[in-house]
Formats: C-alpha cells, sequence, structure tokens
C-alpha cells in the first residue's frame, strides 16, 4: 500500500489563472459604458446658431434701420409762396415830404389789410445816416412794387423824379408792379414818362386807396 508520501499533494495551479481573471473582471467592472451621442445632441448643434438666428427678425431690423424722412406733398404751395418772401416789401411808397400824411395814410391802409402786406415809408424806414441815393435805389430794389402817390409836391421834387426814373429802369417789361396814384392833379398834368400805364384816380372816397391794394395784390398773384 502505498504511503501518502509517494502522492504528493496536488498544487494549486488555478490560483494564478483565477487571480488573471479576477483582474479582468475588475478592469472590466471599471470601465463606465460608453453612452451612444445622438446626432441631435451634438455640441456643433448647441454651440452654433441657426441660419435663422443668426440673421435679426424683421421687425427689428425695420426699427434699428432708419426711415426716410416723409415727402410732403405741398411742394407746390410752399414753392408758390416763396416768390412774395423773396423780397422785404411789398410796396415802396414813394411821395414827396408835402404829401408825408397821405402817404401815411395808404401805408397804414395797407398795412392794416386782411393780406398785411409791408410797405416801405422812407422817413419811418429808411436806415439813419443812409446816403438817400442808395436808400432809394436799395427800397425799390427791395419791393415788389412801387406805388408813386403823384401830387403837385411830386412833380416838383427831384427826388421823387428820381426815384420815378428809376423804377421804371428796374422794372421796364414788368407791368402791375409800378402803380401810379394821381392825387390833386388833372389828367394833364400827369408825367409825360408814365403816358404808357394806366394810373389810379385819388379823387374817389377813399382817395382811390381800394384800386391801389387790388393793383398789388394783382401783381402778388403773379409771383406764384
Amino acid at each position: 500500500m502505498a504511503s501518502s508520501s509517494s502522492f504528493p499533494a496536488p498544487r494549486s495551479r488555478s490560483r494564478k489563472p483565477l487571480g488573471k481573471m479576477a483582474d479582468w473582471f475588475r478592469q472590466a467592472l471599471s470601465k463606465k459604458p460608453k453612452v451612444p451621442v445622438s446626432p441631435e445632441s451634438t455640441p456643433s448643434d448647441v454651440s452654433q446658431p441657426s441660419s435663422q438666428d443668426s440673421n435679426p427678425p424683421q421687425c427689428l431690423s425695420s426699427v434699428v434701420s432708419p426711415t426716410p424722412p416723409p415727402t410732403h406733398m405741398g411742394t407746390s404751395s410752399s414753392s408758390s409762396s416763396s416768390g412774395r418772401w423773396s423780397k422785404d416789401y411789398d410796396v415802396c411808397v414813394c411821395h414827396s415830404e408835402q404829401d408825408l400824411v397821405a402817404a401815411q395814410e395808404l401805408v397804414s391802409y395797407l398795412e392794416d389789410s386782411p393780406a398785411g402786406l409791408r410797405c416801405f415809408l422812407q422817413l419811418r424806414d429808411a436806415t439813419p445816416g443812409g446816403a438817400i441815393v442808395s436808400e432809394l435805389c436799395q427800397a425799390l430794389s427791395n419791393s415788389h412794387c412801387c406805388v408813386l402817390l403823384i401830387t403837385p409836391g411830386f412833380l416838383q421834387d427831384p427826388w421823387c423824379k428820381y426815384q420815378m426814373l428809376q423804377a421804371l429802369t428796374q422794372s421796364p417789361g414788368a407791368e402791375g408792379c409800378t402803380i401810379p396814384l394821381l392825387s390833386g392833379l388833372t389828367r394833364a398834368a400827369y408825367p409825360a414818362e408814365l403816358r404808357f400805364m394806366y394810373f389810379v384816380d385819388g379823387q374817389g372816397p377813399d382817395h382811390g386807396f381800394r384800386q391801389v391794394k387790388q393793383a398789388v395784390m394783382r401783381y402778388l398773384q403773379t409771383l406764384s
């Protein structure tokens, strides 16, 4: 009968393989499973805005962008009234010193009318210290119409005659801008330089002021 020493005890050969398998299981368990990422949740989709988001909304762009000012339809009316305001006065009243009271009454009548005519009266509106010739010429050039208050004193005043000739020289072809107002004179005494145009007779109850105003308004309407 064989002794126990003849059959040596079997060595534990399985320790080494079991240890490797245990290590493999540990490594397998320690690794986290990879979660598949869907294309919809890619970082590129999250960080990059879409083409619709890159452009501002249409309503916002309309607010930010400046809009041109509206076109006014009253251009024709504004341009028609600009002719009158191109000069400082509507009427320049030429008179002698003897007829200052009558000239003041005529100016008051024209300025107090609803039209609000702008009148130049030499003794009232002339620049103090200015030369007489320069003031008379400037008054005529800055006025649309010229009213000649023709009286006996007008015919005897050299400055009145100079102003009359100057008015005819500045506007020889402008009909209606020079308005003679004959007062206290007969038709025969009407100046020969003015025989080619009609005059307003100042013998009426209103001294011809109404006709003078109508003539001025008629000429101002031609400027539109």
